[in-house]
């Protein structure tokens, strides 16, 4: 048996992050699990606090950013149809201060980036899945797909929405599906983007388009399951049309479509954020529909947080520690969770009154300016007691 100061489970963002940080801090890490598809067409939104993780870790700035769109502007626009419609809602970073809210980085270059590095910093990386795991009152034993028995006084099971580890752990979830399918895709047109994102509020869901670089961006585009299906089966030429529609021509003549992927829209959140030595991050802990950027960066949020923990602590996997970070994870996370559930449904609902609510209370943020500098500070996660690894460098 191998034993580390740390395990992390899963190969995605959020894991690969946890994994950097631990390294990072001069910690013994694991990192098991199977290499990401290579051919993901999403791009992550990753606001202020996550970049100056990717900051702390050596990858901002650097090649990563010339691969990337700050995002500067976020646009909200009331494409409903309803009799009851929003006004247009515009989010500056300049009024918090900000040069930029964050930036727009491909999945395709961002894990990549994370995996070297991740092996650059020390982290052992096991090509293989997580087994079993048996949690003990002084550590976690974990056998692997390989053959391989680790162990490690905390593990980080980043391992996603079906995570072995969290049922490892005791854990239960509440889960839920929303009768939505998002598309995910990116384009070329002809008009400047002009570092703004923004996100058409449709019925079926948002249809939202996120500056990327070269006269591109990227497309996430929410629909009820037979639309998206009927979309998906267009040719590229059909589709870049449809773009054309559900844009309203803002961004000129949509063109040269990219490879695109259905994801089915579904919610979870896990009843507990730890226990038995065992940290919950990312999807293993919460599901959220890509609305408002909140989902990859709760879950860097996570990783930073335990990451923290085990820097800090002797033995981070004591039922103080647990509580520690579960008390801190659930404030950060589960408003956020409650706000995007209700915006999507507000959407889903088509019931006049509903829609009458989501039209008062974005009337209020678009014209009311502290409410709205509230809600910048908040949606970009500009926090009280961030993790060391994202909060603001003092000057000096």
């Amino acid at each position: 048996m191998t034993g580390f100061d740390a395990i992390v489970a899963g190969r995605g963002p959020a894991g690969l992050a946890a994994a950097c940080l631990v390294a990072a801090g001069g910690k013994s890490v694991a990192l098991i699990g199977r290499p990401q598809p290579v051919d993901d067409p999403r791009t992550v939104a990753l606001m202020q606090p996550s970049i100056r993780l990717l900051e702390t870790i050596g990858l901002w700035p650097g090649e990563l950013k010339v691969r990337t769109s700050p995002l500067r502007r976020l646009r909200m626009v009331d494409d409903t149809g309803s009799a009851a419609a929003a006004p247009e809602v515009i989010f500056d970073a300049r009024e918090i201060g900000e040069d930029a809210f964050g930036w727009n980085i491909p999945l395709l270059f961002l894990i990549p980036a994370l995996e070297q590095r991740a092996a650059a910093l020390g982290a052992t990386i096991i090509d293989a899945d997580v087994l079993s795991a048996s949690p003990s009152g002084s550590e976690v034993s974990i056998k692997t797909t390989s053959g391989e028995t680790l162990s490690a006084r905390l593990v980080l099971a980043a391992d996603g929405r079906h995570s072995v580890l969290r049922q490892a752990a005791g854990i239960a979830t509440n889960s839920w599906s929303y009768d939505q399918t998002a598309i995910a895709t990116s384009f070329a047109h002809s008009g400047p983007h002009q570092d703004i994102s923004t996100e058409y509020h449709r019925a079926a869901g948002p249809c939202t388009a996120v500056p990327m670089p070269d006269g591109r961006s990227a497309l996430v585009w929410m629909e009820r399951p037979a639309r998206a299906a009927e979309l998906l089966a267009l040719s590229d030429a059909d589709l870049a049309r449809e773009i054309q529609l559900a844009t309203h021509g803002d961004l000129g003549l949509i063109s040269d479509v990219g490879p695109r992927r259905a994801f089915p829209m579904q919610g979870l959140v896990a009843r507990d954020f730890a226990r038995n030595r065992i940290m919950l991050v990312g999807e293993a802990a919460h599901v959220v529909p890509p609305i408002g950027a909140q989902g990859l960066n709760m879950s860097l949020r996570d990783a930073a947080q335990a990451a923290e923990i085990i820097q800090h602590a002797d033995d981070p996997g004591t039922p103080e520690r647990l509580r520690h970070f579960d008390a801190a994870r659930r404030r950060d996370v589960q408003p956020r969770q409650q706000v995007i559930d209700l915006m999507n449904r507000s959407l889903l609902s088509g019931l006049l009154p509903v829609e009458g609510a989501r039209a008062v209370g974005l009337a209020l943020i678009a014209n009311f300016a502290p409410l709205r500098r509230f809600m910048m500070r908040q949606g970009i996660g500009l926090l009280r007691n961030l993790p060391e690894a994202m909060a603001a460098r003092r000057a000096g």
